[in-house]
């Protein structure tokens, strides 16, 4: 199998954690989305990474698809729970943090453009969901340890990419420490698990 991926996305980063905590060997291809030849629309109509190209030549996207297909090729560290409750509370952590990282990636494409032709009410409108997600995310986590079931789980892999993300392109703008506490302590309890800190991405 291979990974099509880039070092920041945190969507990719989530599936490489999954792979490492699975033990499943991928390749990986780093990719950049902007040039001519790059092979990502090849296997994936949306032109989006990750993707994940099988053994057979098919394809698996998006991030979601292929964590769900990882955690099921093996028994190894289960990461989506096999119970019915504590699985749907896993898939909703895990959608509520990509929702958090989809706004935040829009916030990001507009704020590239050149300034006279972005729209700052859109800016704001993005903004607002990370901002409302985020104190969602801290209020759900509390004071426990993990997301869900007091287990690292495919929840606690979702959170620690977006706030990865959120980071990279925001820097202090979040200020995670003060606004939302119960996220940074746990964003800094998993900082030197092997997965997540071999997928850390890049400082700009």
């Amino acid at each position: 199998m291979k990974l099509l991926y880039s070092l920041t996305s945190p969507y990719a980063r989530k599936v490489r954690i999954v792979a490492a905590e699975k033990r499943i060997a991928i390749d990986l291809e780093q990719v950049v989305l902007a040039d001519a030849d790059c092979p990502v629309p090849l296997h994936n109509p949306l032109g989006k990474i990750p993707v994940l190209i099988m053994d057979d030549g098919e394809s698996l996207y998006d991030s979601s698809v292929i964590v769900d297909y990882l955690d099921q090729r093996t028994p190894v560290s289960h990461l989506i729970p096999q119970d019915t409750k504590s699985k749907f509370q896993v898939k909703r952590w895990e959608s509520l943090a990509d929702g958090v990282c989809d706004a935040g990636v829009a916030v990001m494409v507009e704020q590239r453009r050149p300034e006279n032709l972005q729209d700052p009410s859109w800016i704001n409108k993005q903004w607002t969901k990370v901002e409302r997600g985020l104190e969602a995310l801290n209020n759900d986590l509390g004071q426990n340890k993990f997301c869900v079931d007091e287990t690292f789980s495919l929840a606690d892999i979702a959170l620690v990419c977006v706030l990865g993300y959120l980071d990279l392109r925001f820097g202090e703008k979040v200020d995670l420490d003060n606004r939302y506490p119960n996220l940074a302590r746990l964003n800094k309890s998993l900082a030197s698990r092997v997965s997540i800190a071999e997928t850390a991405p890049p400082k700009a």
